[in-house]
């Protein structure tokens, strides 16, 4: 293997090139000797003593040398020591091994919200659904907290295998949905943390699904949550949102939902969950008077 000798425009740096890559991944600056456990060429090179710093990219090593010497009188012993080096079958790196890329497929659906799409993700993100109003509320997940810097989006919620993005009206989904559907994609591939499910906070809508507190609960709201579990909430998540039971007043018959993701501001789908719950519950629960109160999570 032959080494070229390459001057740089800062005249205290020489290149050594090699006619092939010795980095896969990376570039490495190595300031002295305690530095170099990841690459023994660069730990020879500083027994130099002219040697102050030793960079590794690509196909090169670059070396900065302290103003005792010239590198006219010095650089022909360097590459030699390089070249005789790399010919003896030592390694010049000791790069960890990459994590390989686990490909997958990101696809956007539209939602009954205009203002709110789907993101299908071909992965399990998250057994916790979870929603996100503004960054500050973003800490348990890493991928909400990444896409509250693009100025459009307004909230996210990520359940099971999609995020739901909810927009400022001022943008439009044609100029927004490739980068973001880009951005999700590199970003998972990449093993990126969609939600620490160990930081989510439970909020008390959620803590009533808990079977615990499920048992407390009167006979009327279990059936009322089963319900909503068995038939409506596939429904609410094939358009990218969620339904919580909240609570039920047996003297008002009246039952309170919490919807979220793109279901939480839709303009239709308050009105049109409302009354489809109402419809199901009466004919269920074979009680006329039930009425469907939806809140907004």
């Amino acid at each position: 293997m032959r080494i070229n000798i390459k001057p740089t425009q800062n005249p205290a740096i020489v290149k050594f090139e090699f006619p092939e890559f010795i980095s896969r991944s990376g570039n490495y600056e190595f300031k002295n000797i305690d530095e170099t456990k990841n690459s023994p060429l660069a730990k020879q090179l500083f027994f130099l003593p002219f040697v102050k710093t030793v960079y590794i990219s690509g196909n090169f090593i670059a070396v900065e040398r302290y103003s005792i010497v010239e590198w006219s009188d010095v650089q022909e012993e360097v590459a030699e020591q390089i070249q005789n080096y790399v010919n003896s079958g030592q390694p010049v790196l000791l790069e960890e091994e990459q994590p390989k890329k686990q490909p997958i497929t990101v696809y956007g659906e539209i939602t009954p919200n205009p203002s709110a799409l789907k993101f299908v993700v071909s992965r399990m993100l998250t057994k916790t659904a979870a929603e996100f109003k503004n960054i500050d509320q973003a800490g348990p997940s890493p991928l909400a907290k990444e896409l509250f810097t693009f100025p459009y989006v307004k909230e996210v919620f990520i359940d099971e295998n999609y995020v739901s993005v909810t927009k400022y009206e001022s943008y439009s989904w044609e100029e927004v949905t490739l980068e973001l559907r880009t951005f999700i994609k590199q970003y998972i591939e990449n093993g990126g943390t969609a939600i620490d499910e160990t930081l989510i906070a439970q909020s008390p809508e959620q803590e009533k699904q808990k079977i615990s507190n499920f048992d407390n609960l009167d006979t009327t709201s279990q059936q009322i949550i089963n319900i909503l579990e068995e038939y409506v909430k596939p429904a609410v998540q094939a358009d990218g949102g969620n339904i919580l039971f909240d609570s039920f007043d047996p003297e008002e018959k009246r039952v309170k939902v919490v919807l979220q993701g793109a279901c939480n501001g839709c303009p239709s789908s308050t009105f049109t969950l409302k009354s489809g719950i109402e419809n199901m519950l009466k004919d269920m629960l074979k009680d006329e008077n039930i009425k469907v109160e939806a809140i907004n999570g």
